[in-house]
């Protein structure tokens, strides 16, 4: 350890190379973790193991730091942005299956973010120049033959760690004079490895550590014909695994080796479906799986929903992947895969306009495993059931991930080309993405093909939609008479189809029609509609949308106190379902009316917000509606002055976006936990209290273990104490108390 940190002070970047299972990630969240209190912004773990598309390895960088791609830039250009005045430590883990990217981003981020500095773990250097590599050993090794005192032995790296997982496993391994020989052997023959030494450890739950270490010796022996010479480290652990998977049923054997099948996180139900056949009814899954676990092959991850999650090793995943295809299951294993993921997406899609909280939920505790099955389609040219696979998720892109949508869509588009049957919602979705980044010129080609498609299927739903659409491209684009068309044909088709995503289309078109003809009547009659209709079928997503124009058309018709409340509820929905653009937008307004109410102090500092909150969302103001921003700030700087006005700006802009979310919603810190002060953290911990916040905040377990340092499985721990401790029973009622004025 310190050897690297001597290494950090005068490198920008260190690679830690090693093959699996020798513990790179174990130094590197050890040495991110000491490291990190010596950064004004601390340190950040992004895990790259579960990122099978070297393409996202950007996307999984901004998720661990807790940006997103959206509106009109790319998802570089969001990360290089926010990096480039701070300060901080960057820990990549397993970076060899996406080399090439991952070297092409920390080039990009060192380039654009003098102050930061990157740790990378792999089995090879990233190869860029200066670079400095430091190989990582195994653990210490007791000395042969034992006879060390105890207390030197239990200090000795190895062996601290057998100890540890020994007695998690068996719940009373304790190191002892008659027992030392033998786990210094065992020790001794897994060459310090600590993923072999913690499958041997699990097996103390049955077997005495002298039995391990002889059954495991002979098993060396018989793979190696008998020769007692020290084996390679990378051989030692593939005996080591192949004598844990040697031990396992065959129904144990079976679902091991077709969990390679999950990118990242999977449930039981994903098993279930997934997995069995010959290995034994679904029903039986469960206990298998939970053998499975026992035995530490498997490991039980955070909770989702209070939905039990579980993941592969990353090392047991490569083996359990040599394994399915030495069994010759892998084509039947695919496409039970991608079915699976398709029909799921499909059954579910209705939940993201009327429960989104739910399905967003769920969306991102499968993201993972739903862009390998995209991939999959990519790979075997099945552009129709991609095609199905990425609208199916279409919410899912609007408030998480528009770039990475586009290159999805343009994928399956180009392997579509010449075929007269591509969806007509595909190129509707199309056009919606060019248009969330601004670019009506991009959106109107698509949303033509999309009327085109729907006409000549018969679709009149889609057909409607892509109208309504393609209106508000139309007026974006500045050709209003053109909207007008689209919007009077949508409006003869949509009455007649009783179809909410239609009526609320129209609406929306209609609204926004109005606020480009400067009839702000029609534009606060149509979005006060919207409004109502959205509420009533639960479309969150629809109602901050109709709120802000019902806020917006107040505003610019004078009635400024009674556009509050609407940005207000707009706001607080949009902090509901994360919807950073959103957010933005909301920021902006607010700071709008606060200038306009004479309350420039607070306009400054939301305005400042806003732009922060923005830039970490790739987002920007668009439309009819940019020119009040400038005139909000010109107000302010008029009453405070430049100095104080950039001042004040500052303010807002280091703020972060919870921080900015509760100034803008007046929310009261009195009475509330400060995470920040040991002394003022009500019943929870001073770490619970971080934890809460982030998730008040809407983070993920595997986004606060990257914004806290620690595990998943830690913050669970935390999750879970932080419930017990307040009666609760769900992760929104934590972020409602912390939310609360009395907590």
């Amino acid at each position: 350890m310190a050897e690297l940190r001597r290494t950090l002070v005068g490198a920008r970047l260190v690679s830690l190379v090693g093959p699996g299972g020798v513990g790179k990630t174990r130094l590197g969240v050890r040495a991110a973790t000491d490291l990190g209190r010596g950064f004004a912004n601390g340190a950040w773990w992004v895990e790259l193991a579960e990122i099978r598309d070297a393409a996202l390895v950007t996307n999984a960088v901004l998720a661990a730091l807790d940006l997103r791609e959206q509106a009109e830039t790319t998802p570089l250009q969001v990360l290089s942005s926010h990096l480039r005045d701070r300060e901080l430590l960057l820990l990549l883990d397993n970076c060899e299956h996406v080399i090439d990217a991952s070297a092409h981003l920390v080039a990009e981020v060192l380039r654009a973010a003098p102050n930061v500095r990157v740790i990378t773990t792999s089995r090879e250097p990233l190869q860029l120049p200066g670079e400095h590599v430091v190989a990582v050993p195994p653990l210490d090794l007791p000395p042969a033959g034992g006879g060390q005192p105890l207390p030197r032995l239990r200090q000795n790296e190895a062996v601290m760690l057998f100890t540890e997982r020994a007695s998690a496993a068996s719940g009373n391994f304790e190191l002892t004079e008659a027992n030392q020989s033998a786990v210094v052997q065992l020790c001794r023959r897994l060459d310090g490895l600590p993923l072999a030494i913690e499958l041997a450890a699990v097996r103390t739950r049955v077997l005495t550590v002298e039995q391990i270490a002889d059954r495991l010796t002979d098993r060396f022996a018989l793979l190696t014909g008998g020769g007692r010479a020290a084996l390679p480290r990378q051989q030692t652990l593939r005996m080591t695994i192949d004598w844990s998977h040697d031990l396992l049923t065959p129904a144990e054997q079976t679902l091991l080796r077709r969990l390679c099948a999950f990118a990242g996180r999977f449930t039981v139900e994903d098993v279930e479906s997934v997995c069995t056949s010959d290995a034994g009814p679904a029903e039986q899954t469960l206990d298998v799986l939970s053998g499975l676990v026992d035995k530490s092959l498997v490991a039980k991850d955070e909770e989702v929903r209070s939905v039990a999650c579980y993941r592969l090793h990353e090392t047991m995943r490569e083996y359990a992947s040599l394994k399915l295809r030495a069994a010759a299951e892998e084509d039947l294993l695919n496409e039970a895969y991608l079915e699976y993921y398709r029909t799921r997406c499909l059954r579910a899609e209705d939940l993201a306009r009327h429960r989104p909280l739910e399905w967003l939920q769920w969306v991102e505790l499968e993201i993972d495993n739903i862009r390998l099955a995209l991939q999959k389609c990519l790979a075997a040219s099945d552009w129709r059931r991609g095609i199905e696979l990425a609208t199916s998720i279409g919410y899912y892109w609007v408030t998480r991930g528009t770039v990475e949508s586009i290159r999805w869509f343009d994928d399956f588009l180009a392997a579509a080309a010449g075929s007269s049957d591509v969806p007509a919602r595909a190129y509707h979705f199309r056009g919606w993405f060019s248009m969330r980044q601004a670019d009506a010129e991009a959106a109107r080609p698509w949303l033509y093909r999309a009327i085109s498609a729907a006409r000549d299927a018969g679709q009149l739903h889609q057909l409607s939609e892509s109208l309504a659409t393609a209106s508000i491209a139309e007026n974006m684009a500045g050709d209003h008479e053109a909207a007008r068309r689209l919007l009077d044909e949508a409006g003869a088709l949509t009455p007649t189809l009783n179809y909410y995503p239609a009526s609320i289309g129209l609406i929306q078109a209609r609204a926004i029609h109005s606020f480009f003809s400067a009839d702000l009547d029609a534009a606060r009659a149509a979005s006060s509609e919207g409004a109502r209709l959205s509420r009533g079928a639960g479309d969150l997503y629809h109602l901050v949308q109709m709120l802000m124009y019902v806020g917006q058309a107040s505003m610019l018709a004078g009635d400024v106190p009674g556009s509050k409340p609407s940005y207000v509820d707009a706001l607080r929905i949009a902090r509901q379902i994360d919807d950073r653009p959103a957010q933005y937008d909301l920021l902006s307004l607010l700071g709008w009316h606060a200038g306009t109410t004479g309350q420039s102090r607070l306009a400054a500092q939301l305005l400042g917000a806003a732009e922060a909150v923005g830039s970490r969302a790739g987002a920007g103001i668009t439309g009819p509606f940019q020119p009040l921003l400038a005139q909000a700030k010109e107000a302010a700087v008029g009453v405070l002055g430049p100095s104080r006005f950039e001042a004040e700006y500052a303010k807002g802009n280091r703020l972060g976006r919870e921080e900015a979310l509760r100034l803008a919603l007046s929310e009261s810190e009195q009475g509330k936990v400060d995470a920040s002060d040991p002394n003022q953290t009500g019943p929870l911990a001073k770490r619970e209290a971080e934890v809460a916040w982030l998730i008040a905040e809407g983070l993920t377990n595997r986004q606060i273990g990257a914004r806290l340092f620690i595990s998943e499985r830690t913050v669970a721990t935390h999750v879970r104490n932080i419930l017990d401790k307040l009666g609760f029973h769900s992760r929104s009622q934590i972020a409602g108390w912390m939310a609360s004025p009395t907590s």
